[in-house]
């Protein structure tokens, strides 16, 4: 057969420029320049390095030299930092540590953990969902390729720890985030809860929503609607919209929400839903739609007549063969690349604040479910440093509240001398 087909090649040499021609043109590269991994490389040149360098030297300081065998001098002893991600003690992103949660108002951003799941109906577990994220996101670096952003270098972030919820009082509990939340907001810095179950998402947005007179929207990524009055006599985390656009300046109208189907959407949530007048875009309609027309209509909605949009989270609006670690597991979800463009486009025309809920480790593979969430998180920051939108809330906030703290002097299990 092969000796057929040299038979049959031509040797004119106009067919063999030809030939050579469709061969070039074949096998032609596009453009390097043109192509997002070139111009990455680009940004990357034009980021700041000082806050590295900064904290290279605060390890030296706080963890000792390092041993003489040691070529690497930026190197302590004692592990701090970024570095090696193996070891230290987990913040989130391994951001400082604000154990004085007066000291949030020094930074742009603050993660604080919700480790609540009292108002879960089937699988609980997501008490620990802010310790799991904290332990995986020791994986990431602070800096992005494709975004050509660097959040060490561009913005100031800490990790004020978890607010102290009452595992067996749904109530007691939420009084409880909603102040330890309007503390970071009245601080100007930008509030981004770790669940937690999503009964968290109405006092998060309550505890932001008494600090401002302004208007909220609010774009909620789920599978759930999530806006019923109440599940099993209780508010759980099947009702977080119903008790929040109650309030009066967040509007059912601005509520948009995104990815709900399946066989999991109760019908008292849908029967809310229509007689409020709430927005719904379910996943075959991001299929048809495209993402950048899913955003166009979500934020249209989201932003008409308000002044903030609060973002919320629900890790099970992706499909759960990414997301085994949820509590609601259901398939048809996103994938995490559409989820990923969805939230970085909302994050870009600026938010007020975010929650990202139901990471149930108990359920968990290899930790892909917080590593998704953890993800999310530092997606919507570096999108909103990129678009230049961090810190625009901070002029919203006209009613800041003021909570007293105890008085304490020394240092915590040390020696008096």
């Amino acid at each position: 057969m092969f000796s057929d087909l040299r038979r049959t090649r031509s040797h004119h040499p106009a067919d063999q420029i030809e030939a050579r021609k469709a061969r070039e043109t074949r096998f032609h590269h596009p453009d390097l320049t043109k192509l997002a991994g070139w111009k990455a490389m680009q940004l990357e040149g034009d980021l700041p390095e000082g806050r590295a360098d900064e904290e290279r030297r605060w390890a030296l300081r706080m963890g000792l030299t390092g041993a003489d065998a040691i070529e690497d001098k930026s190197i302590p002893t004692f592990a701090r930092g970024e570095l090696p991600h193996f070891a230290g003690i987990n913040t989130f992103l391994k951001a400082p540590y604000a154990e004085d949660v007066l000291e949030v108002a020094n930074y742009d951003a603050t993660v604080l953990g919700i480790p609540f799941d009292g108002g879960t109906t089937y699988r609980p577990g997501t008490r620990f969902g802010p310790q799991a994220l904290r332990k995986i996101s020791a994986l990431y670096t602070p800096y992005n390729y494709e975004m050509g952003v660097d959040l060490r270098e561009q913005m100031s972030l800490c990790d004020a720890g978890d607010v102290f919820t009452i595992p067996a009082n749904i109530e007691k509990s939420f009084d409880q985030i909603s102040r330890g939340v309007s503390h970071v907001f009245s601080s100007g810095s930008l509030p981004i809860m770790i669940g937690g179950d999503h009964s968290i998402g109405f006092p998060c947005l309550r505890g932001i929503a008494q600090c401002t007179s302004k208007k909220i929207g609010i774009v909620h990524f789920d599978r759930h609607a999530d806006i019923q009055e109440k599940d099993l006599d209780e508010r759980m985390h099947t009702t977080p919209w119903f008790h929040a656009t109650n309030m009066p300046n967040v509007s059912a109208k601005n509520l948009v929400q995104i990815g709900i189907g399946g066989w999991q959407v109760p019908r008292e949530a849908v029967k809310v839903a229509r007689e409020r007048e709430t927005n719904i875009i379910t996943m075959g309609d991001m299929e048809k739609m495209g993402i950048d027309k899913t955003l166009e209509m979500a934020l249209e909605m989201a932003w008409d007549g308000v002044d903030m949009v609060y973002l919320s989270f629900d890790i099970d609006s992706i499909d759960c063969g990414f997301v085994p670690g949820t509590g609601w597991p259901e398939p048809g979800g996103f994938l995490p690349r559409e989820a990923l463009a969805l939230v970085s486009g909302i994050a870009a025309e600026g938010i007020c604040g975010m929650e990202l809920v139901e990471v149930s480790p108990p359920y968990d593979t290899s930790d892909i479910t917080a590593l998704l969430g953890t993800r999310v998180i530092v997606d919507v920051l570096g999108s909103m440093v990129a678009s230049g939108k961090l810190g625009a809330h901070k002029r919203h906030i006209d009613k800041p509240v003021t909570i007293p703290h105890g008085e304490f002097s020394g240092k915590r299990w040390s020696n008096a001398t």
